[in-house]
Parts: structure tokens; sequence; C-alpha cells
């Protein structure tokens, strides 16, 4: 059963949502986080991950969710109902597409989907953002806290460095070269 759960829940998420993986965040950390799937916390470490590893966020966070359900079975069954979706519009996209490409309708769902895909990623950024610098709310203690402090000394140097154009692929490194260095830190000294 939870085969066909993974399947349908991923393929909703792959079918009604646009803008990429980055817009897909807060309905998956609904849908991931609500059902008891993944606490916030695993979800959040996943979101690293993912955002990590090669291969697009979506598709990575999918088969990760998949595997901690489902094992092997539940990885492919996640991962192909969020695929599955995309595939077939793409499939009738370009079926259609010299029909439809000077559509004023479809222009205008173009311009209306980009604003909701930034309000989604912003609202990404303010969820994930909240529970990893305010896990415990919006405390005095949190603006002090060895976790509050270490990400902050990571995200403003690599915030700074992205503006500069530097190698997303170098930043990625970086971050997690320091991340592991503040991790053993922590516990060296806790």
């Amino acid at each position: 059963m939870i085969y066909l759960e993974l399947f349908l829940v991923f393929f909703k998420l792959g079918a009604f949502t646009f803008g990429g993986g980055a817009a897909m965040m807060p309905f998956l950390e609904d849908e991931v986080v609500e059902r008891g799937w993944l606490t916030l916390e695993q979800f959040i470490d996943f979101v690293a991950i993912s955002e990590s590893t090669p291969g697009p966020f979506a598709v990575n966070i999918a088969t990760y969710v998949g595997v901690v359900k489902g094992g092997f079975f539940g990885s492919v069954c996640a991962t192909l109902g969020l695929v599955l979706p995309s595939f077939v519009i793409i499939l009738l996209i370009a079926r259609f597409y010299n029909k439809f490409k000077s559509s004023k309708l479809v222009e205008g769902a173009m311009s209306g989907l980009k604003p909701v895909s930034i309000g989604l990623i912003a609202a990404a950024v303010v969820s994930i953002g909240q529970a990893v610098f305010f896990p415990s709310g919006f405390a005095w203690s949190e603006f002090i806290s060895y976790n509050f402090i270490t990400s902050l000394i990571i995200f403003i140097p690599m915030f700074i460095l992205c503006l500069k154009k530097f190698h997303p692929i170098l930043i990625v490194l970086m971050s997690g070269a320091l991340g592991i260095g503040f991790g053993f830190l922590e516990k060296l000294f806790a």
C-alpha cells in the first residue's frame, strides 16, 4: 500500500507544481512532513543532500523519501510518480507546440505562472530558513546559539560568492567542507 501512496503523492506533486524543484519545496514539505514520512529535521537534511548531489532536486528527494518509506521499490514508485506527469505533459506540448506557440492564452498562462513560481520559491526560503536558523522560534537564545552563528558564518561568504558569480560547484564544496568542519568542532568541544 505504501508503494501506491508514494506513487500517488509524488504524481500529484509532479502534475501540479510549476517552476522546478525549488518551487515544489513547500508542497513537498507539506506532503512529506504532514504524513509523518520524515521529520522537519530529516526533510531539511534531505533538501541539503538533494541540492548537493547530481541530478534534479525534486527527483533526488523523491528517491530519498521513497527509499526511507519503501526501500528500493519505494524509491522507484516515488521517482516514477514524480517524473511521469512531466514526461506526459512535455510529450503533449511537443506534439501541439506549433499550433499554440503564438496563442495569447498560452502567453497569459506563462506570464501568470512566473510570479507564482517566484512566490513558491520565496515561501520555501522562509520555511527552510526558519527551520534552520530558528528551530525553536524567534527567541534571543537562537541568535547566540552555535548553530545560528555557524550557519551565518557559512551563509554570508557563500552568498557573497554567489553574487560574485563563483562557480556553484565550488560554493557547494566549500559550504559542505565548512559544515563538516563546524560539526566536527561542535562535537570536539561538546
